[in-house]
This record gives C-alpha cells, sequence and structure tokens, in this order.
C-alpha cells in the first residue's frame, strides 16, 4: 500500500540533493551519509538546492517505494540543523508542514509523547 503514516521515522537530509538520482543512488546516500540502512522502513527525505523539489525513500516489503514532489510555485522550507548534524529527524506532523508549505520556524509544539524520540 502506497502510504505514509505518523508510524514512520523521517530523515531529513541536509545536503542538497541532485534529484536525477534514483532509488539506487539515494540508498548509496542513505548508506554512506546517513549511516542508516535504506531498508529499514524509515523514510528519507531529499530536497535540492533551490528547495522546490524533495524525493521520499522508503522501503516497503517486496521493494523500495520513491515519492517525487515539485513545485511549480514557491519553496520547501527546510527546519534548523544542527551544525555537526547530516539528517534532521522529523516527525509527521513537520513532514506534513514542509509539504504543504506551512511555515515550521513559527510553530510553537506543547510537549507530547513521541515514540521516535531516541530516532
Amino acid at each position: 500500500m502506497f502510504s505514509l503514516t505518523s508510524s514512520f521515522c523521517y530523515y531529513l537530509y541536509r545536503n542538497p540533493t541532485d534529484m536525477r538520482l534514483g532509488m539506487d543512488g539515494l540508498c548509496g546516500l542513505v548508506r554512506g551519509q546517513l549511516r542508516r540502512s535504506p531498508g529499514s522502513g524509515e523514510v528519507f527525505l531529499f530536497i535540492n538546492k533551490p528547495r522546490n523539489k524533495v524525493k521520499l525513500l522508503r522501503w516497503e516489503e517486496g521493494g523500495f517505494i520513491l515519492y517525487y514532489k515539485r513545485l511549480e510555485q514557491g519553496t520547501f522550507e527546510l527546519p534548523t540543523f544542527s551544525v555537526t548534524a547530516t539528517a534532521c529527524v522529523l516527525g509527521w506532523a513537520e513532514l506534513v508542514m514542509i509539504i504543504e508549505g506551512i511555515s515550521i520556524q513559527k510553530i510553537q509544539r506543547r510537549k507530547r509523547f513521541s515514540k521516535f524520540s531516541s530516532c
């Protein structure tokens, strides 16, 4: 089934990504740069330098799924990264806000339990 939900852990790769990369190239970034397993079931996000294209890579039983969105106008807002981090762990709400164009810098989140707090 093609779906993304709040039950997944989302990793946003810090560096701009060449959108010509396919599944194999993105899997190489996950292994080499993020030091994660592409087949883990986690979702990996990659955004290009102009921030108008995003690819999401996820392993689903039987193979990889690649979601791709290109904005016709505007850009994706990125969260603030730690200076040394190669990725940022996102929650479902942050992912939806990024994709829908809602400013994540001005949102104040109230404390909630998250099973992905150790991601």
